[in-house]
């Protein structure tokens, strides 16, 4: 397995960051002033947060999903394609959940790629048994075009900059007829769902994993975490999006109400 001192083709270092002064086309949510004073500020302080908190996501993630977050993963893989044989690139993979998925799938004749700005959840990742990483947000990545039969998002769609740069950028690497699949969770429209959820998310889940795991920044990252889901674009933004990056057959599945499954074709 690659370690962080012996960069290769298992391990793409992010590239230099260049300074821009315009702003995100069309940014998942607005500025959360709590967390970061401006747009300039939200990528550096997104993966300080994460990285701080990454020893304890998976425990977090597994108490909060009662344990079903994986079977849940991998259902909505394989419903939607997943399969022996293909080249896949899970995009913000965090600690790798949907790409182990995928790596028990493609086999030996497959390939999986996992993609995250996070230095600190990748760690994780290959710590999990994800063989090979790239550090690169989603708005720019540092792979050839025309690679990818599947690419895959789980719950990280409210963490990108600008939600058209990135969905271009998903079907440059796409090959033709590729298909992508971001997994989402989506703010209740019934308001005694949205109270239920944002009591248990923003209230429960930051509470528990402060008593628990004994760590203030993934107490502040599972805030974030429910301040994104409530403050996200509409769905239809989302779907429009992906219309207007050229894929096609762009279509929204839902589980239960709030579990988003967004797809569509490059």
């Amino acid at each position: 397995m690659t370690t962080w001192n012996e960069p290769s083709e298992r391990q793409i270092l992010k590239e230099p960051a260049t300074e821009s002064s315009s702003s995100p086309s069309l940014a998942p949510h607005p500025v959360l002033t709590d967390y970061y004073a401006d747009g300039d500020q939200r990528q550096s302080r997104v993966d300080a947060m994460f990285d701080a908190s990454a020893p304890h996501y998976d425990w977090i993630i597994s108490m909060m999903s009662f344990g079903s977050g994986r079977r849940y993963r991998a259902e909505a893989m394989h419903r939607h394609g997943l399969a022996a044989g293909m080249k896949v690139l899970d995009v913000g993979s965090g600690t790798g959940l949907l790409a182990l998925i995928a790596q028990e799938t493609v086999g030996e004749s497959g390939r999986v790629v996992a993609v995250d700005p996070s230095e600190g959840m990748l760690a994780e990742a290959r710590q999990n048994g994800v063989r090979e990483t790239v550090v690169a947000t989603g708005d720019k990545m540092p792979l050839e075009d025309d690679q990818f039969d599947l690419l895959s998002m789980g719950y990280a769609l409210r963490h990108v900059a600008d939600l058209e740069a990135t969905f271009a950028e998903y079907r440059r690497v796409l090959k033709p007829d590729g298909k992508v699949l971001l997994l989402e969770i989506t703010r209740p429209q019934n308001r005694l769902g949205f109270f239920l959820l944002r009591l248990y998310l923003r209230g429960l889940v930051p509470l528990v994993t402060r008593m628990i795991r004994r760590s203030p920044e993934a107490q502040e990252l599972m805030r974030y975490y429910w301040d994104t889901i409530e403050n996200c674009v509409p769905p239809e933004t989302i779907l429009d999006a992906l219309r207007a990056a050229g894929f096609r057959e762009v279509k929204r599945h839902t589980v239960l109400g709030i579990f988003s499954e967004y797809t569509g074709v490059a």
